[in-house]
């Protein structure tokens, strides 16, 4: 990390856990624990979830999001919440292009543009993936995978839109699988994805750029990952559903 230059974020993707009920009792249990965090932490939790997440989570330092959203504002896409009632409701945060969406969803690269810009048209702060799958990063082609993820999502983002993205690097083969990056490989593509937006954008705004490491982080490996120049923090997922594995990540993107 380099809080110098750039924010350090910790947001947990809870996926298809916690109802309502235990959302709340979660986020009770985790409030003490990451009070005195020295970056911004953000829970993004299931749909349902969202009205008991954000009254729990009032007052706290802790902000709610959602792990999707769809490009339209309205129309027959059953099954689907659009970013203009996530900004009705006050969801500030909205994670787009998840693997898992990718993997399971049928999401592609254009999908993931669209939706990137229909949260940013509504005010949503976009926590944005990208990630290789095993097969590419045997082939050597992560670089060339992440760079057009990334150079497609940010399709028509201005400079100043870019302030409202977080960048999460999710190698998918470190998804849920327990395998884990190297210190040195996610500070290394990180490095790139960072390298990609200054020639899109300059210098100066990936400096600005927080760009979160999102594979298998976790209470044992985080220190060693966040201590890393390019990660700037982390996409949590089974980590986040424990409070105490959680604040253990988040005081060492503390330090």
């Amino acid at each position: 990390m380099n809080k110098a230059l750039r924010k350090a974020v910790i947001a947990g993707n809870w996926k298809m856990n916690m109802t309502p009920s235990q959302a709340k009792a979660l986020i009770e249990e985790m409030k003490p624990l990451v009070k005195d965090a020295d970056c911004d932490v953000v829970l993004c939790v299931p749909y349902v979830d969202v009205f008991a997440a954000m009254e729990a989570a009032e007052g706290s330092n802790i902000k709610i999001g959602v792990e999707n959203c769809h490009w339209a504002e309205s129309g027959a896409f059953t099954g689907e919440i659009s970013s203009v009632m996530l900004k009705e409701i006050g969801v500030p945060y909205v994670i787009i292009g998840h693997s898992e969406r990718r993997q399971y969803f049928g999401e592609t690269d254009v999908t993931v543009q669209k939706r990137v810009r229909a949260a940013l048209d509504n005010g949503l702060k976009v926590i944005l993936c990208v990630g290789e799958y095993l097969e590419q990063r045997e082939q050597g082609i992560t670089s060339e995978v992440v760079r057009m993820q990334t150079k497609i999502a940010l399709g028509g983002v201005s400079e100043a839109e870019l302030e409202n993205i977080i960048i999460a690097y999710e190698p998918v083969w470190a998804i849920g699988t327990g395998k884990t990056a190297t210190a040195e490989q996610a500070n290394e593509v990180n490095a790139e994805i960072r390298k990609c937006v200054g020639e899109l954008y300059g210098k100066t705004a990936a400096d600005k750029l927080t760009v979160q490491y999102g594979g298998s982080m976790n209470a044992k490996n985080a220190d060693e990952l966040l201590a890393q120049e390019d990660v700037d923090g982390g996409l949590i997922g089974g980590a986040s559903l424990k409070a105490a594995d959680f604040s253990v990540i988040v005081k060492a993107a503390s330090k």
